[in-house]
């Protein structure tokens, strides 16, 4: 469908009218498909006959009178259809999709070989106009009588269009001159297999007087009243949409930054205020002390310029707090419409499969219907596009192997036509997609017996999987349950082109039989590529993301637990033994000595091996832009993309797969050198760290004074914002904060370090003057693990809480 606000400046007549037939194709399969279940559904008629109306226009604009006469035909076809004077039953449809074939082929051939395309296929063009026109000949012999009848009752036009549509430049041709009727050959005997509907009668072309629309539909974007009224699209690139996403991810970072500036400024007032302050203190100092006049004036001016500041600075303060509110939101909301454009409905990527299963069904003697749920189920369009092979392959078994002949139907209980169904939906964050049919499913046993022998596994090992164990193999390159091999299905591929996809989108795939009851496969896959959820850990000082959908497990397992067999580290995860490897040595990084009581893994893997992969530490889950790495670079083994952290700075993704094939081959290799983790036991154990949040410069200096003279070591922040910025950016062993602060309370900013993955576990100290017990409450239940009265700094009850949270 073409949008009249795209530039179509570098394309050629051509290529607009491919457009065309693309767009009409689809109109005219989808209703050609409805007419069968309801076969004289005067909206689904007018439809296709505004369809052909376009294409005959389009063909007529670029001179491709081949394409005009069959178009034409089909126009006739369904005025005639229209008029009553024939039914179009599925023989006949069968006709009609052949002329949508046709027009969809000679769109496809290239401006500079069109003219002997057509040549080379002028004998089936004509048995094919000549079959087309058959079709409503055989009720186009009627009596005088009974024309003038036809004349007398149609003398109003039975189609209606819209007062918008306007007319193309071939229906502006129509308006001038008389159109040339084709005057279409009978059909020979050698072409009564592309006939449908035969007949002796002689051929009576149809008046174009009795159903021709008022105003010509127009052949651009024909008006069809049985789709609802589809949104102004335009054609965007796919690489200029990829740079318009990089460019609202660098806003979404940029509108990040104005927050810690405004922090910035605010410690600056603070500083101005101490300033003001210390000036007021020289003042009372010296006010016993005799001062020329000139002397007390410049010490006056200068008090009165520092509040002048202190009140602009406050100003501007607000100013920037309202715009990088106004900002941030204007980039969020930049970001998730980019987002949304790369989205499309999902009956987008799959109605042609509507005519596939049709067709295929009655090729093989059996009877078929497509149902699809979900239709408008936002689907990212690059997972739209990969999603087309696998659904091609999983719906043709589905037909050949799974939907049983009518008459086998019957005879176990069922209707003589096969349902298939295909729906998408969100759920839990993922797209589910489930293909299934109601056909006669998989034997088990016989499923058992194949994969013995093709020699996978032994008999007795085949006879204790399970029945999810056993469908695993139906993804393995090569296997085929087949009996024999046909055009259709059996020759062993198209399974593994469905696990292949899934895997490589960072998502699965599983199939689920019922023995005479039908087959289904679950297709879980991520929403977008554009945007993935991924856990962002340390590797040798910096930060990598692994995608979620691709990792199995994350777990800190204490040294402990650790076991070694001939140099390799392993560990026991749910009855598995799973072998451990460093990432740094993986990625060929410079290895961390680390001194960790818990080491943190992740589990990765594929079908055929699963690694704990040892990393420094994990820095929390986030959702990332991705973007893709530089062409020029070729491919990064162990990488797959890059994306943008808020603080602007760059992470890459790993690509799992590739990852676990450099651990395999490292393992082979034997060149994977042995864990460090333990590093120098006799080292000194690492100072404390400790954050103190508030905002009294007297309380501030207490505590840092206090927990320094107990040896651990202290940031302290001036606020609760400027806390939550530092909680974010540094690495704190505990948290002491202040209740009462401006611009962000202590129980706030508790809840905040309590909802955050990377936080959540370091423990909190809340000090406060309020001793009241529904405070105490407060605190505790934002998630706090101690709150104390600021008293208790004369009793040693707070560095007793603070050795109990962290240790000496």
């Amino acid at each position: 469908m073409i949008d009249g606000g795209f530039d179509m400046s570098g394309f050629s007549m051509m290529d607009l009218f491919r457009m065309e037939v693309e767009g009409q194709a689809e109109v005219l399969n989808e209703n050609l498909l409805a007419l069968e279940n309801d076969p004289q559904s005067p909206e689904t008629l007018e439809s296709l006959m505004r369809a052909a109306h376009s294409v005959k226009g389009a063909a007529r604009i670029v001179d491709l009178d081949a394409a005009v006469n069959i178009a034409h035909v089909m126009e006739d076809c369904f005025v005639a259809a229209q008029g009553g004077t024939i039914v179009l039953d599925s023989p006949k449809i069968d006709v009609l999709l052949q002329g949508i074939d046709f027009l969809v082929n000679l769109s496809q051939v290239g401006e500079t070989g069109v003219a002997s395309w057509i040549a080379e296929h002028q004998e089936e063009i004509e048995t094919l106009q000549r079959a087309i026109a058959a079709l409503y000949a055989e009720g186009e012999e009627t009596s005088e009588e009974n024309i003038e009848e036809t004349k007398e009752e149609t003398a109003e036009p039975p189609v209606s269009t819209s007062e918008n549509d306007e007319a193309t430049v071939g229906d502006m041709e129509e308006a001038t001159e008389p159109e040339p009727e084709p005057a279409p050959p009978s059909p020979s005997k050698s072409e009564s297999a592309l006939v449908a509907t035969k007949t002796q009668k002689p051929t009576v072309t149809p008046k174009r007087a009795i159903a021709q629309p008022q105003n010509p539909p127009s052949s651009v974007q024909p008006s069809t009243s049985t789709k609802e009224v589809k949104d102004r699209v335009v054609r965007v690139s796919a690489d200029n949409l990829n740079r318009i996403m990089g460019l609202a991810g660098e806003s979404l970072v940029e509108a990040n930054w104005l927050e810690p500036f405004g922090e910035s400024l605010l410690r600056l007032k603070k500083h101005q205020r101490d300033l003001c302050d210390g000036l007021t203190q020289l003042q009372e100092a010296l006010s016993g002390i005799p001062l020329n006049s000139d002397a007390e004036k410049r010490l006056q001016d200068v008090q009165a310029k520092g509040r002048q500041c202190q009140e602009m600075l406050v100003e501007r303060l607000n100013e920037l707090d309202l715009f990088a509110r106004r900002s941030a939101n204007l980039s969020d909301s930049l970001y998730r419409e980019v987002i949304s454009s790369h989205m499309r409905p999902f009956e987008d990527g799959v109605n042609k499969f509507f005519r596939m299963v049709r067709d295929l069904a009655k090729n093989l003697g059996k009877q078929a219907k497509l149902e699809l749920i979900g239709k408008s189920t936002q689907v990212d369009r690059d997972i739209l596009e990969k999603l087309d092979a696998p659904l091609t392959h999983i719906l043709r078994n589905s037909i050949d192997h799974g939907i049983e002949m009518p008459e086998d139907r019957i005879a176990a209980g069922k209707p003589p036509r096969g349902q298939i169904r295909l729906e998408a939906a969100h759920r839990s964050g993922m797209l589910s997609i489930t293909i299934s049919d109601d056909g006669r499913g998989i034997d088990l046993d016989k499923l058992r017996q194949k994969v013995v022998s093709k020699g996978f596994t032994s008999a007795e090992m085949a006879e204790k999987m399970s029945e999810a164990e056993l469908m695993e193999f139906l993804f393995v390159p090569g296997f085929s349950t087949a009996a024999k091999v046909t055009e259709i299905s059996g020759r062993g591929v198209g399974l593994d082109i469905a696990l292949s996809m899934a895997q490589e989108v960072g998502g699965t795939v599983r199939a689920v039989s019922q023995p005479g009851k039908g087959m289904s496969f679950h297709f879980q896959l991520p929403l977008t590529l554009s945007v993935i959820r991924t856990l962002i850990v340390e590797i040798s000082g910096e930060p990598y993301a692994f995608p979620l959908t691709r990792i199995d497990r994350i777990l800190l397992v204490a040294k402990s637990q650790i076991s070694t067999i001939e140099s390799r580290h392993y560990f026991t995860l749910n009855g598995e033994n799973i072998g451990l490897v460093s990432a740094s040595r993986v990625l060929e990084l410079a290895g961390a000595n680390l001194k960790l009581d818990a080491i943190p893994i992740v589990v990765v893997g594929d079908r055929d091996s699963r690694y704990g992969l040892v990393v420094d530490k994990f820095l929390g889950e986030r959702d990332l832009v991705v973007r893709p790495l530089d062409p020029r670079l070729g491919k990064v083994p162990n990488i797959s993309a890059a994306a943008l952290r808020e603080d602007g700075s760059l992470v890459l993704i790993v690509d799992v797969a590739d990852l676990v094939r450099s651990i395999d081959t490292l393992l082979a290799s034997q060149d994977l050198s042995q864990i460090e983790q333990d590093g120098n036991d006799n080292e000194e154990n690492p100072q404390k760290r400790v954050l103190v949040v508030d905002d009294s410069l007297t309380v501030r200096e207490m505590e840092r004074k206090l927990l320094e003279n107990h040896g651990y070591h202290v940031e302290i922040a001036v606020n609760g914002m400027d806390g939550w910025n530092a909680v974010r950016s540094g690495q704190f062993d505990l948290v002491v904060t202040d209740v009462d602060m401006p611009r962000m309370t202590g129980i706030e900013f508790t809840s905040l370090m309590r909802q955050h993955p990377k936080l959540k576990s370091i423990p909190v100290v809340i000090v406060s003057y309020k001793d009241r017990e529904e405070d105490r409450v407060k605190g505790l239940d934002a998630g706090a693990n101690y709150y104390l009265t600021k008293s208790s700094f004369h009793d040693n009850t707070f560095i007793r809480a603070v050795r109990d949270l962290i240790g000496e």
